[in-house]
């Protein structure tokens, strides 16, 4: 037998088998066409589209608003349709809408195609976990630190690219980057195409739901229709015993994340542990250019400390979100990480610029730490804490945490900013101290497996 190879032994890796591979695959090409729009959105509504800085205020926030409600429609619908058909749907009409924005410049109809745009990553986000969830099964956390890291290099290839492109800096290069970004999901459509269509728990259990028990007239109907042939009379005497009773029989209802309050709580404190993304994206680089003496070429360079970090570690990091135990187990040292950024952007306006530096590059190690901790755990326990039948529309209600945190998140971290310090302090402090609340809500019965009551609704 021959020694396997080294892509072999990776292929043996990545749980999955090729269904999982191949989203891998979805997840990268994906994130190569967000790098490239990312990087240059605001430019192209800037000088191809000729917008003025508060209609791209509004643009972005009215969009980004409206895209909240993809992860609970598209978490619903995968209830109760095929998952592949819908996730190429879903691709599909992000293609559109990207392509959309190329035919107006006028801010209601760029509006309403950035809305239908938003609506469609929101919705995809979850879609991809979801057949992420489905197909890696018992592994699905560490398939999700594989997802991190493909979408973590898809992210730096586009960017790279759309760097290249704007050494141009014409509004056509606006324009090809963001047909660029629409043949991204194209191809992300085609190759979904080629996976298979994962199990189902709650399509598996609509499916073998039992009939339903015919009714009285029914019944009486049957009798008229077919009456029983005659018996000779029995010559004991009648019994005297009374019929048994009929049992009371419990069936399951369908579960719903709306009436879940322990679920509801859980996602709105995922929304706030989610604000290591905004502190990234606005945060650090706003601080570090407004408050302290370090050197604005460091800002990119802690960008891609950020990303570096998190294609090597996410992997091993999976360990720490293997089992529902482990990653509630997991939440103190998250809440560590919070504390210690918070403490390192507070210290970095004290002393020489050397000292700047090197506590914002301590902040940004911590707070990718953060990242890719509550990555892990998230991933987890808002699987592990969603009935089997009812996935879908469980993860699509956690997806609104990362969805208001979009929206909400550059507020909180600007805040932090204009408090200074003690703001900093403050938002590491919360962060913390909103882990231990997670802890406390997320409790175990001591096996190792969350206690998640199940729902019955009683007929006699």
């Amino acid at each position: 037998m021959g020694k396997p190879t080294r892509r072999t032994a990776l292929s043996d890796r990545i749980p999955g088998g090729r269904d999982g591979r191949r989203m891998l695959i979805v997840t990268f090409v994906d994130r190569i066409g967000s790098g490239l729009w990312g990087a240059t959105a605001t430019l192209y509504f800037t000088f191809a589209a000729g917008l003025s800085t508060a209609e791209i205020g509004v643009l972005l926030g009215v969009s980004g608003a409206i895209g909240i409600a993809g992860p609970p429609l598209g978490g619903l619908l995968a209830d109760r349709v095929r998952l592949r058909p819908l996730l190429i749907t879903v691709q599909l009409v992000r293609a559109a809408a990207s392509l959309a924005l190329l035919t107006t410049t006028d801010l209601r109809l760029l509006l309403a195609v950035a809305s239908v745009g938003s609506l469609g990553d929101r919705a995809a986000s979850v879609l991809t976990k979801l057949y992420a969830t489905r197909v890696a099964g018992p592994e699905r956390v560490r398939y999700q630190a594989f997802s991190r890291t493909a979408m973590n290099v898809g992210w730096a290839v586009g960017g790279l690219v759309a760097a290249a492109a704007l050494t141009d800096g014409t509004v056509t290069v606006y324009r090809w980057l963001l047909i660029g970004d629409a043949l991204s999901f194209v191809a992300s459509a085609l190759f979904t195409l080629g996976c298979a269509e994962p199990p189902s728990a709650s399509r598996i259990a609509a499916q073998s739901a039992p009939p339903e028990p015919a009714s009285a007239e029914t019944a009486s109907a049957s009798a008229a229709a077919h009456p029983a042939s005659p018996e000779p009379a029995s010559t004991e005497p009648a019994s005297t015993e009374t019929a048994p009773a009929p049992e009371k029989t419990t069936t399951t209802a369908a579960p719903t994340p709306w009436r879940d309050r322990r679920y509801l709580a859980y996602t709105a404190s995922e929304a706030v542990l989610f604000l290591d993304d905004s502190v990234f994206k606005v945060g650090l680089p706003l601080w570090a250019v407004t408050a302290t003496s370090t050197p604005h070429q460091l800002v990119p360079l802690l960008l891609v400390l950020n990303n570096l970090l998190v294609v090597v570690f996410q992997v091993p990091f999976a360990r720490f979100g293997a089992t529902p135990h482990t990653a509630r187990t997991s939440l103190w040292p998250l809440a560590g990480a919070f504390l210690v950024g918070g403490a390192a952007l507070a210290a970095s306006t004290v002393g020489a610029p050397w000292f700047a530096a090197v506590t914002l590059v301590l902040a940004a190690t911590a707070f990718t730490v953060a990242e890719m901790l509550h990555a892990t755990v998230s991933w987890e326990l808002s699987v592990a804490l969603a009935p089997p039948t009812a996935q879908g529309a469980y993860l699509g209600v956690h997806g609104l945490a990362q969805a208001v945190q979009r929206s909400a998140g550059p507020l909180a971290v600007t805040a932090a900013i204009a408090a200074g310090p003690l703001g900093w302090l403050g938002l590491g402090t919360g962060l913390a101290a909103m882990c231990g609340a997670q802890h406390r809500l997320v409790r175990d019965r001591g096996d190792g497996a969350l206690s998640v009551a199940p729902v019955t609704v009683s007929e006699h």
